[in-house]
């Protein structure tokens, strides 16, 4: 497939144009004009570029790819290395950041409730394109079974802070660093809240407020969106996909 037809399928997926985000979303860096073979991962890491030139991609798919807000704009060091990487091989590269965390079907907050058994009923903000969700446990659980069960599922430990003492039954989350989000939650009563990472002050917040509060780690909530992105273009147009997980303790 050209690339102009797969940056237009994903566009049309994706909706990139809909929401602000940190970095650019759709092709980052240029490659080949054809896809076909196609390495997703998390983090456009050099062991993930490795990883695609070994097995002759042409195309990776990330979650977490270049240029963000607020970097040097230089490319030097690390990201020379990672450039000259896919520039020397003529891989394209494409991210897609907020986009991925938000699609409805695909998206990393869709499939983690999915993987946890909790059920989508709408945005933790008010408007469109909410960035952290809300719901219920389809089964109520005490902290201490939730707990168990996002370790047994995403296969990390996850920090927990349980004030409440009872079984929660409401829920909201946000893969990734979504820790802000628990004020919102604590707000609207809601008995827990769900995410990748934690802040210094996100305790005290949960302390505070009685709201359990679960951080089970960045990569390992944002793993299953950019794989389900990969398993729908292989179903859907026929590419040959591979998902690479470069494993991250944060």
């Amino acid at each position: 497939m050209k690339r102009s037809e797969f940056i237009h399928i994903l566009s049309q997926l994706l909706q990139p144009s809909a929401i602000k985000d940190f970095a650019p979303n759709g092709l980052q860096v240029e490659g080949a004009e054809t896809v076909h073979k196609i390495v997703t991962g998390v983090t456009a890491s050099q062991a993930l570029i490795d990883a695609a030139i070994k097995l002759g991609a042409d195309t990776i798919l990330v979650h977490h790819g270049y240029f963000w807000k607020g970097e040097s704009p230089t490319i030097t060091g690390m990201k020379k290395r990672r450039i000259t990487s896919l520039l020397t091989n003529d891989i394209n590269l494409f991210g897609y950041h907020l986009p991925l965390d938000i699609h409805p079907e695909l998206g990393n907050n869709a499939q983690l409730a999915k993987l946890l058994d909790m059920h989508y009923e709408g945005g933790l903000e008010s408007g469109a394109n909410s960035v952290a969700v809300k719901g219920r446990l389809h089964t109520p659980l005490t902290a201490d079974e939730f707990a168990q069960k996002i370790a047994q599922v995403l296969e990390r430990k996850p920090l927990v802070c349980a004030p409440r003492g009872k079984k929660i039954e409401t829920i909201a989350w946000c893969t990734g660093g979504g820790q802000g989000y628990i004020d919102l939650a604590a707000e609207q009563g809601i008995d827990a809240y769900l995410t990748g990472e934690a802040s210094e002050q996100t305790i005290h917040s949960a302390r505070e407020q009685g709201i359990d509060f679960f951080a089970a780690g960045h990569h390992a909530t944002e793993r299953y969106g950019i794989k389900a992105l990969g398993e729908f273009l292989a179903g859907e147009y026929g590419f040959d996909v591979t998902f690479i997980d470069i494993d991250n303790p944060v």
